[in-house]
């Protein structure tokens, strides 16, 4: 049971001073709600401010992936490159999320979006930080998982990060709905956060450059699928525009959601998303010695597990089958997997066939 400060109230109350100060100006700031619900978490963090980061994170985290999620992430500065935003950038920026205007959105949606973390709060104290071994990956964001692949031992790369922090990696998959159609750069999806990273801004901010939206456009007009769906399974390669100054070269697009009519919903078939890692590993292969270094690195993520819906253990399954199949045939790329949560990076760890670490020391290499 959580200790007696630590009730949804005096959480709420808290949450709005946090929104209002911004993570940067919290030094000094009496928040006991949150310092007794970080505590009792037995955060790693050495500040007392970075516990309450962590803490915050950890139950932002545990939103639904989509609108919530994203405004909860912009209003209290947790979203990439937000944490020095003022109170009423962040707000204005949430607002956009629900498309609704600022005033609005004070009034209703902010009380609600920080009622359900304050809810969250509240059951991580009580449940003593989630299922056990959560707190295994606290403050931990890279590890290897050695696994079984035909006859051989492979050694996967798992990332617990947002993607657009990726460095040196290839190739990343991106999910994408059947038309190719880009989510708007200041979501919290994949697709976004790689449109977003991808972008070229001026000193102030402006955009200057949004590669990755006119590649797929031009795409589209050029097999003439514009405003029309693609089979699912269908993977699009672009440059990767700033992201290639951290030695991100491409980026595969996997069209895997197929929208549902009349909603903001998307349907996702486990079928289809073996069949787009597939066809990603094809495409890999294709473009291989296309350029200098040759490409030898693939970064998936969980695909179809935000906004479609999959349970992290579906989505995993479903790339995986994919990528086992291709390794066991001798294909000797690097394989990365990149998800958000510590749940998410537990179900990667638990793979089928899965081996003891240290057992084989050879990582998969370049592929031909």
């Amino acid at each position: 049971m959580a200790p007696p400060s630590i009730d949804h109230t005096s959480i709420l109350g808290e949450l709005q001073a946090v929104r209002r100060a911004g993570l940067l100006r919290l030094r000094g700031r009496e928040l006991p709600a949150l310092d007794s619900a970080a505590a009792a978490l037995a955060s790693t963090t050495r500040t007392r401010e970075g516990a309450v980061e962590t803490l915050l994170r950890r139950a932002v985290e545990r939103l639904d992936a989509g609108t919530l999620r994203t405004a909860a992430e912009y209003t209290l500065g947790l979203a990439q490159g937000t944490r020095d935003w003022p109170a009423s950038s962040r707000r204005a920026r949430a607002a956009e999320v629900y498309r609704v205007s600022e005033e609005r959105f004070r009034k209703h949606h902010e009380v609600m979006v920080l009622g359900q973390v304050a809810e969250h709060i509240v059951e991580l104290v009580e449940g003593g930080g989630d299922e056990p071994g959560e707190g295994d990956w606290e403050g931990d964001t890279h590890r290897s998982v050695d696994v079984l692949a035909g006859d051989r031992t492979v050694r996967l790369a798992l990332h617990v990060h947002p993607v657009d922090l990726l460095r040196d990696v290839d190739v990343v998959v991106s999910p994408a709905n059947t038309y190719f159609a880009l989510p708007e750069p200041y979501k919290s999806s994949v697709s976004a956060s790689l449109r977003r990273a991808a972008a070229a801004r001026g000193v102030t901010g402006d955009l200057l450059d949004d590669p990755v939206l006119e590649e797929l456009r031009k795409w589209t007009a050029r097999h003439g699928t514009s405003g029309r769906p693609v089979v699912p399974g269908t993977v699009v390669a672009t440059g990767s525009g700033a992201m290639a100054e951290y030695g991100v070269r491409r980026i595969y697009h996997a069209a895997v959601a197929v929208p549902r009519a009349g909603t903001n919903d998307y349907d996702v078939l486990p079928a289809d998303v073996t069949r787009a890692t597939s066809r990603a590993l094809a495409l890999l292969a294709e473009e291989h010695d296309r350029h200098t270094p040759p490409l030898r690195s693939v970064c998936f993520p969980l695909l179809g597990s935000g906004r479609g819906g999959l349970p992290y253990r579906v989505s995993a399954a479903a790339v995986w089958s994919a990528v086992e199949a291709e390794l066991a045939r001798g294909a000797r790329w690097d394989v990365h997997f990149v998800v958000r949560t510590p749940e998410a990076a537990r179900v990667v760890e638990r793979i089928p066939a899965r081996t003891r670490p240290g057992r084989d020391q050879s990582a998969p290499g370049r592929s031909g």
